[in-house]
């Protein structure tokens, strides 16, 4: 296949005999993946329809963690822009690593959600909505900022000969903002406040869908007629799955957030929609969910390894456990009850696979490492290739 970036390597994939002389040259926005995958944990968790013992507490504690890598990590990013811009505009222009700037917006909004769905237990309501204001207005702006210049970036600069998943998260974050924006409705005045933030969240929920339906056929289509993807990319299959799971939380939250807001026929409307919607999209997640983990375990079997790419079975598969959660809450069946409890054990178990390699590689170095110098002969069987 063609090469899509020949000065970097693959998002988190280590080369041998790679420097670490830099701590944070190659650290690229794909990191912001860390973020997302562990304050979903806490997002998904609170919402469980099932009350077990301690998980309240245990998802307020993922939160507190989530929000703890997102300051170090905005701070460490900040270095990245001061010290290596060269790395930094190289990020940009590299259509294999400048969709994850989604990531940040995305990254932005989930530790908000979690602030005051959870963290409010430890900072108190007044304090987790102040927080969750300032970064759902900031993962909005920066979101709606990435699925404008990412796209143009691909259109007029980057150099792109195959389709990728990951060309999904620079869209899929204003669906991010619209998920998570109803959260903030009970703590606006009522009125206009309410019904504006209301109806930006839903054109935003129609601007992310439509823009993925028109990149998702291209995915699917370079799968069944193109290459396959590298072994080290074959994870970010399950980032389909984000705004299919993301949109059907998204359609439950407004459905719950209408009442009181809209006049009873739009009211009623939201709740039919969510339904009508939200079950045939979480039908065709499942249906991904399978695919996609079918070819992770062939890629496997072929010596896929760690690489950071495995945070794509984090949020993605979240998004799905609050979509499950809200088809719950308005069906009344217990199937999707049962279906956000399973999809909530994967949840956690990937996160701590990821999570565990993650800290073993910072602690190694490998993550952090830049490309070794080009050896003669063959590329692995992960690396892009001419």
């Amino acid at each position: 296949m063609a090469t899509l970036a020949p000065r970097l390597p693959a998002p988190g994939v280590t080369t041998p005999g790679a420097t670490r002389r830099h701590t944070v040259r190659h650290l690229g926005p794909n990191w912001y993946a860390s973020v997302m995958g562990t304050a979903i944990v806490a997002n998904a968790g609170a919402a469980l329809p099932y009350d077990l013992p301690g998980l309240r507490t245990a998802c307020t504690a993922v939160w507190a963690l989530s929000l703890l890598m997102l300051v170090a990590l905005l701070a460490a990013r900040a270095a990245h822009w001061a010290h290596h811009r060269d790395q930094a505009r190289a990020h940009l222009l590299d259509p294999a690593m400048a969709p994850f700037y989604g990531c940040l917006a995305m990254a932005l909004l989930a530790v908000g959600g979690a602030t005051i769905l959870v963290g409010r237990d430890w900072i108190g309501l007044p304090a987790a909505v102040a927080v969750d204001a300032v970064l759902f207005t900031a993962g909005t702006v920066t979101g709606l900022a990435a699925a404008v210049a990412v796209p143009y970036l691909m259109v007029a600069r980057h150099r792109i000969t195959e389709a990728s998943p990951v060309w999904l998260l620079p869209v899929v974050a204003p669906m991010v903002s619209a998920a998570v924006g109803p959260l903030l409705l009970p703590h606006l005045p009522q009125g206009p406040a309410q019904h504006t933030l209301l109806i930006l969240c839903h054109a935003m929920f129609g601007m992310s869908l439509l823009a993925t339906l028109v990149m998702l056929p291209l995915v699917f289509g370079r799968l069944v007629m193109g290459a396959p993807l590298p072994l080290a990319l074959t994870p970010t299959l399950f980032l389909v799955l984000g705004p299919l799971g993301q949109s059907t939380t998204a359609v439950n939250k407004f459905a719950d957030a209408a009442k009181g807001v809209f006049p009873a026929p739009y009211e009623q409307g939201f709740a039919v929609f969510a339904v009508l919607y939200g079950v045939p999209v979480m039908g065709f997640a499942l249906l991904w969910l399978a695919l996609a983990a079918t070819l992770v375990a062939r890629a496997r079997r072929g010596g896929m390894g760690f690489a950071m790419t495995f945070w794509a079975f984090t949020f993605p598969v979240g998004t799905c456990v609050t979509g499950a959660e809200g088809l719950a809450q308005h069906t009344g069946l217990a199937v999707f009850r049962w279906l956000a409890v399973g999809l909530y054990g994967l949840l956690v178990a990937a996160w701590l696979v990821a999570g565990t390699h993650t800290v073993r590689g910072l602690f190694s170095g490998a993550l952090l490492a830049g490309p070794g110098p080009v050896t003669p002969g063959p590329r692995p069987v992960t690396a892009r290739t001419r």
